[in-house]
């Protein structure tokens, strides 16, 4: 064994440098059983393709095309477009599949009786009893294995073939999968139904929309108002102004206040009467009196002096009278009187005006803010309330607007549906039986078929099996195999020859 790996090992390096006549040395060296391995899986091929010979075919071509488009049912509108797109290879094979469905193929299996055909097999009596539905998926499953569905390249042809040993048969399965699969076809495209339950969906969404209107209008006539919108633009605009004119009082305000103050300073400083005529003169009715005394005093004193000496006691008095009566004369006479007529300041009177009607307009724009500021609190509460009942109409709109869309979608694709109804009663359309099976007359191989076919099995596996059986033999072949395994020159090689 360790030889025959050596070997092995050294047969491999060199495997790059083979010749055509080492590549056929171990033939040669094996071609008794390349000859009888070759017979042997000949005659069996060709006796076991002789006894199948009596096979049928029967064909059929089915066409996928684009006659009508059915239209989809989407949240829009869709209508049957003008020209119609190109097949995928994806939609051709989808119905390949179509065809090969197990439904499709059961059915056909019991239309031809195909669980019946085969009877009991040896192994029933090794196992429990087969039933209906059994023998239903055995034929079902040796349908499917022997159906043949091809799709040639660059085409939206489907191809079906089917063989059997009853030319009846072979017909009878072709011809009832196409009528089947047909109905498969219409059934998986357009199912029953449809138009019933686009019905239902139109009037389901029509009283919606009648709802939705109803409640569109009684939500005008509870809440009192058409457009919240409408009412809110113009309140905000009303609103503005309003804040204007509050923020005008409030300067208005400010100003009259300093106003008031500016009045009360210079009030403060201004005298409130004022000098309006001066008259300057003496005292004449001092003099008067101070002249009568004056001549009292005097006759006074002349009239003691005729009785008295001058400087008796009572002349010294009368004398002294007179004296003072002159000195207070001469007093009155210098120390002039001023006569004056004062009335009120004019400046002060106009400060003091002003400042009351200052108050008196302080007060007024006072409570002309307070009442600016009780509307615009008024104003954005109203505002807030018609937000809440301009979102609570926009809902009811966009509901109403979502229950029109789907109400004409609905109306619409149930009449698509009626007309596809209608057309569907007389043909099915996208496919069609293109080629229609026939009852084979021939066989669906020749002898000379299958006696090339046994030649190529027996070539395709006889070579093989020599290769195979000289690869493991651990004996030397050559005499560079004797040098690389074992390392001993070789004087002469002699060739076995057989007696």
């Amino acid at each position: 064994m360790i030889e025959m790996e050596t070997r092995s090992s050294s047969s491999r390096q060199d495997f790059g440098n083979f010749s055509l006549r080492e590549l056929a040395a171990p033939l040669f060296r094996r071609k008794r059983v390349l000859i009888v391995s070759f017979l042997f899986i000949f005659a069996a091929a060709a006796l076991l393709g002789l006894l199948r010979m009596h096979n049928y075919e029967s064909h059929m071509a089915i066409l996928v095309s684009r006659e009508r488009l059915d239209p989809l049912v989407t949240t829009e509108a869709t209508n049957q477009m003008g020209t119609t797109p190109a097949l995928t290879d994806e939609e051709v094979n989808s119905e390949a599949e179509l065809l090969k469905s197990r439904d499709v193929l059961e059915k056909v299996a019991l239309e031809n009786g195909m669980q019946n055909a085969h009877g009991r097999s040896f192994l029933d009596f090794f196992g429990p009893r087969q039933t209906e539905p059994d023998r239903v998926a055995r034929a079902v499953r040796a349908l499917a294995d022997k159906i043949k569905v091809e799709t040639p390249a660059k085409t939206n042809l489907i191809e079906v073939t089917y063989g059997s040993s009853d030319p009846a048969l072979a017909y009878g399965v072709l011809n009832s999968l196409g009528n089947l699969y047909l109905e498969k076809h219409a059934a998986v495209h357009r199912p029953p139904g449809s138009y019933q339950f686009f019905s239902q969906e139109t009037q389901r969404y029509k009283a919606a929309l009648e709802d939705s209107e109803a409640r569109l209008r009684a939500f005008g006539r509870t809440q009192h108002i058409a457009d919240p919108d409408d009412e809110r633009r113009d309140m905000a605009l009303q609103l503005t102004g309003a804040v204007g004119q509050l923020h005008a009082t409030e300067q208005t305000i400010a100003a009259d206040e300093q106003r008031i103050r500016s009045d009360q300073e210079q009030m403060k400083v201004t005298p409130q009467r004022s000098a309006t005529k001066q008259d300057t003169e003496a005292a004449n009715l001092l003099l008067q009196n101070l002249g009568t005394s004056l001549l009292a005093a005097e006759t006074k004193r002349t009239q003691l002096l005729l009785k008295y000496d001058p400087s008796y006691p009572l002349v010294q008095e009368a004398e002294q009278e007179v004296v003072q009566a002159k000195a207070a004369i001469a007093e009155a006479e210098k120390a002039p009187y001023i006569n004056e007529e004062t009335d009120r300041d004019p400046t002060f009177e106009l400060l003091r005006e002003d400042q009351a009607k200052s108050e008196a307009d302080l007060a007024g724009q006072r409570a002309s803010l307070a009442a600016s500021r009780r509307g615009i609190d008024s104003m954005q509460s109203q505002m807030v309330k018609l937000g809440s009942q301009s979102l609570e109409q926009a809902d009811l709109e966009r509901e109403a607007k979502a229950n029109e869309q789907n109400y004409l979608l609905y109306l619409s694709k149930r009449e698509q549906e009626r007309t596809s109804d209608a057309l569907d009663r007389t043909r099915i359309e996208n496919v069609a039986i293109a080629v229609p099976p026939e009852i084979p007359a021939l066989p669906a191989h020749g002898p000379i078929y299958i006696l090339l076919v046994a030649l190529g099995i027996a070539a395709m596996f006889s070579l093989p099996t020599a290769y195979f059986i000289d690869y493991f033999d651990p004996s030397f072949h050559t005499p560079a195999q004797v040098v690389d395994v074992l390392g001993i020159p070789v004087v002469i090689a002699v060739p076995k020859r057989t007696a």
